[in-house]
């Protein structure tokens, strides 16, 4: 038996159903969110080029006579079409995802407040915390979108221009066609954590900052004084807990075994930046004042609420990785045991390369128990730091020779463990001559080369 309803009950049903019907899904916010922005023509017109430019630069370039040799793997462009891929992404660290994430996170609030648009959306939505979701997943969508081009568009035109040839690493060693692809798809993927924690300065700023266009630049700002920071002298620590080590920190997997401890805390390092900055984004959403059509954001509410927290992440990071007992984080990271490992095995490599392109007999790196002796300005001063005044004496054996082989270097070393190795003679060994290979006629291996000092003491791949 039904009993029937009262008029008031059918009244708070039909006005239940109304709400519920109206009631808008993250889902749907999201499809929504997604389709405004890549309506934006300058959107649009940042997913075309995203997707064909590096293509065609990577190519252009590999076809020139002159490389960037002064860009990581830029002097192998002409041998394998896997060294273009990695030139655009150490580009693409410093300028290029900054940018993208100015332009894509660091505006997605920052639009609703110029339009002034917010109390369409509100009623519409009803609930700011489905709105910031649905903004955050859609930006983080096309910036996705943005990454992908650039990694497959460089990729495509390297392997087409080139063709697919093996990479030397950093340490000298030679990687498969196959093995290469690999690990530039892996360096494309590890630095989708800093460009994360771009994206959340950036939702911060577009938050805090309202339609004030610091809120836009910031992203660009902080990565600027970032990488700033990371060519100066800082210890060790310090340059581990900022999230732009983690776009640098890819080429320890060009080495064998590869560098994986500072890689792992660059990766773990810009994640926690990027859940902190937006986590204080939604913070400050959902306390915001919707009423007050000409709000600008508020200087101090930014800075007592976005930067304390950040530079106090910093602080309890270097603290971590200080007092750490499985990776020695102490000092500048360059010592001279460090620089002499890495120039004796990069040398044994390569020897045994331009054995190879010579048609020598065969010798293993083994064979040849290559050592280093390096020291940095004089013996005066302390071998260790960064300079361009280190200088390497290597020595090696021969099978069936008495005569130890000497070869002298002169290397410049960058803050972030990065060098390169210039040949000062015998000229026979390490100066300026062309070899001839299946590419083509390509430099003396041993004439100049780049290296990798890993700055923690730790790491066995």
């Amino acid at each position: 038996m039904t009993v029937p309803l009262t008029d008031a009950q059918v009244q708070n049903q039909a006005q239940a159903h109304v709400a519920g019907a109206r009631r808008a899904s993250v889902a749907r916010c999201y499809r929504f969110e997604l389709v405004k922005l890549v309506s934006q023509w300058r959107i649009r017109l940042l997913v075309l080029a995203c997707w064909i430019a590096p293509a065609l630069f990577v190519a252009a370039v590999s076809q020139q006579s002159t490389l960037p040799v002064d860009t990581l793997f830029g002097r192998w462009m002409h041998a394998t079409g896997w060294a273009g891929p990695l030139v655009l992404l150490g580009f693409a660290g410093t300028w290029a995802l900054p940018l993208l994430t100015s332009v894509v996170a660091g505006d997605v609030f920052a639009a609703e407040d110029r339009l002034g648009t917010w109390r369409h959306l509100l009623v519409a939505v009803r609930s700011p915390r489905r709105i910031f979701a649905a903004k955050a997943f859609a930006s983080l969508t096309v910036l996705l979108l943005l990454v992908a081009g650039l990694a497959c568009s460089s990729a495509a035109g390297g392997v087409v221009a080139v063709g697919n040839q093996p990479l030397v690493g950093l340490d000298g060693h030679l990687l498969t066609p196959a093995d290469a692809a690999v690990k530039v798809l892996l360096a494309w993927v590890c630095v989708l954590a800093p460009t994360l924690a771009l994206a959340g300065i950036g939702l911060l700023g577009s938050v805090a900052l309202g339609r004030s266009p610091m809120g836009l630049l910031l992203p660009v700002l902080f990565a600027l004084a970032m990488q700033l920071a990371q060519m100066m002298p800082l210890p060790v620590a310090v340059r581990l807990a900022l999230p732009s080590y983690a776009f640098i920190a890819w080429n320890g997997l060009f080495t064998d075994p590869a560098q994986l401890a500072p890689l792992l805390i660059g990766i773990g390092v810009s994640l926690a930046w990027a859940v902190l900055a937006t986590a204080l984004a939604y913070l400050l959403f959902l306390r915001r004042d919707f009423t007050n059509l000409s709000h600008d954001g508020s200087g101090r509410r930014a800075v007592t609420v976005g930067v304390l927290p950040l530079i106090g992440l910093v602080a309890m990071t270097v603290a971590v990785l200080t007092t750490s007992s499985t990776a020695s984080a102490t000092g500048s990271g360059i010592g001279q045991e460090k620089v002499q490992s890495s120039v004796a095995t990069a040398f044994a490599h390569l020897y045994r390369m331009q054995t190879e392109q010579l048609h020598r007999p065969a010798v293993t790196e083994a064979q040849l128990r290559a050592t280093a002796t390096c020291n940095k300005g004089s013996l005066q001063v302390a071998a260790q730091g960064p300079g361009n005044d280190w200088r390497c004496v290597v020595s090696w054996h021969l099978p069936g020779v008495q005569a130890v082989g000497q070869a002298i270097y002169q290397l410049d070393v960058t803050p972030d463990g990065r060098y390169m190795a210039d040949g000062d003679g015998p000229k026979e060994v390490n100066g300026y001559f062309l070899v001839r290979t299946p590419e083509g006629d390509a430099p003396n291996p041993l004439w100049q080369f780049d290296g990798d000092v890993e700055l923690l003491s730790t790491s066995k791949g």
